[in-house]
C-alpha cells in the first residue's frame, strides 16, 4: 500500500484548533493493529480512527486507537469519522452512518452546518455497575480533600462501552484537581477503566489518562455516562438536551450535547453530539514496518 490518506478534524468545536483533534483514515484496509497503533503514536493526536468499507456504503468497520492501545469504544473518533464520510459523500442532506466496533455497533446522524458538520452518536443502552464507597481514596487520587466531593451525589461506575468512575465534586474543585500518581490499579480495584470528575453545578467535567500526564479536552464516551448518570439521579429529564463543558483547563474549550432517554430506573439510550471542524488532510507514503 503506497499511500494512506487521512483527514484531520477537531470534534466538539465549530472552530478549527479547538475541541478534540483526530485523524480519520477512511480506508485502512490491510493495516494490522500494531501498524495502526504506530501510526497513531506518530501523528500524536489524542486518538485516531481507522475505517474499513463494507458492501453497504453507509456502514463501516472501525478501530480506534489512543497513544497506548486499541479502545473498544470512543465517542469523538466516531463522530469525527461520520463527519468525514459526510464530507466525502458531498451531500447537502442529513446522513446516517453505522460503525461496527469490536464491542458494539453504533449509529451516527450527521448534517452540514455551514463550514462545519454536526454529528449525533447514539451510544445505546448504558450499564450501571454500582456505587463506590471510598470517598477518601478517590479524593486523594485526584489530589483533593473529601470535602471537595459532593456528599449528596454518589460515586458510581457507568458504561456506554467504557466503564467510568463518575466522581461528583463541589464547585471550584475541578480547578484544583490533578492526578499525581497512576490510578489504574485503584480504578481496576473498583471495576472501572477510567474516571471522570463532574461539577454538576457548572455542568463541566475533567478527564485524564490514568497516569495523569495528558488531559483529554472532550471525551464523548465519558459524556455518555454522565448523561445516563444525570437521568438516573434525577438531575436531568428524559429527552432533555444539555450542554456539557470540557477542555477549559487544557486551553481547548469544548461543548458536548448530551441527551438520555427512558426513565430513572430504566435508561434506554444516551446520545452525544457536537460540531466537527475539518482542519486539513494528509498522506502517509510509507506504512510502519512491523509485524502483525
Amino acid at each position: 500500500m503506497p499511500n494512506l490518506d487521512y483527514v484531520h478534524v477537531d470534534v466538539f468545536s465549530r472552530t478549527p484548533y479547538n475541541g478534540n483533534s483526530l485523524a480519520v483514515f477512511s480506508d485502512a484496509r490491510g493495516l494490522s493493529a500494531v501498524q495502526m497503533l504506530r501510526i497513531t503514536q506518530e501523528l500524536r493526536h489524542f486518538e485516531s480512527i481507522f475505517l474499513e468499507p463494507t458492501l453497504d456504503p453507509d456502514r463501516m468497520r472501525a478501530r480506534v486507537f489512543d497513544l497506548f492501545e486499541e479502545l473498544p469504544f470512543a465517542g469523538h473518533p466516531i463522530i469525527g469519522a461520520a463527519a468525514v464520510l459526510h464530507s466525502i459523500a458531498g451531500s447537502e442532506a442529513p446522513q446516517s452512518w453505522r460503525f461496527d466496533l469490536s464491542s458494539k455497533s453504533v449509529t451516527v446522524s450527521t448534517e452540514r452546518t455551514g463550514q462545519s458538520y454536526f454529528g449525533l452518536l447514539d451510544q445505546g443502552v448504558p450499564e450501571f455497575f454500582g456505587e463506590v464507597d471510598a470517598r477518601q481514596a478517590v479524593a486523594s487520587a485526584f489530589s483533593l480533600n473529601v470535602d471537595d466531593l459532593r456528599d449528596d451525589l454518589p460515586i458510581e461506575i457507568v458504561s456506554t462501552g467504557l466503564r467510568y468512575l463518575i466522581v461528583p465534586v463541589q464547585p471550584g474543585a475541578l480547578a484544583r484537581a490533578r492526578i499525581a500518581h497512576d490510578i489504574t490499579d485503584l480504578l481496576q480495584g473498583y471495576g472501572a477503566q477510567f474516571a471522570v470528575l463532574l461539577d454538576e453545578t457548572a455542568l463541566e467535567i475533567r478527564h485524564w489518562n490514568n497516569d495523569g500526564i495528558t488531559e483529554d479536552v472532550a471525551t464523548g464516551s465519558a459524556a455518555g455516562t454522565i448523561g445516563a448518570y444525570r437521568l438516573r439521579r434525577g438531575l436531568a429529564r428524559a429527552g432533555e438536551v444539555f450542554i456539557l463543558n470540557q477542555g477549559r483547563f487544557a486551553g481547548r474549550p469544548s461543548q458536548l450535547h448530551v441527551e438520555a432517554r427512558g426513565e430513572r430506573q430504566s435508561v434506554t439510550s444516551v446520545r452525544v453530539g457536537g460540531a466537527v471542524a475539518l482542519v486539513g488532510s494528509g498522506r502517509l507514503n510509507r506504512e510502519p514496518e512491523c509485524a502483525a
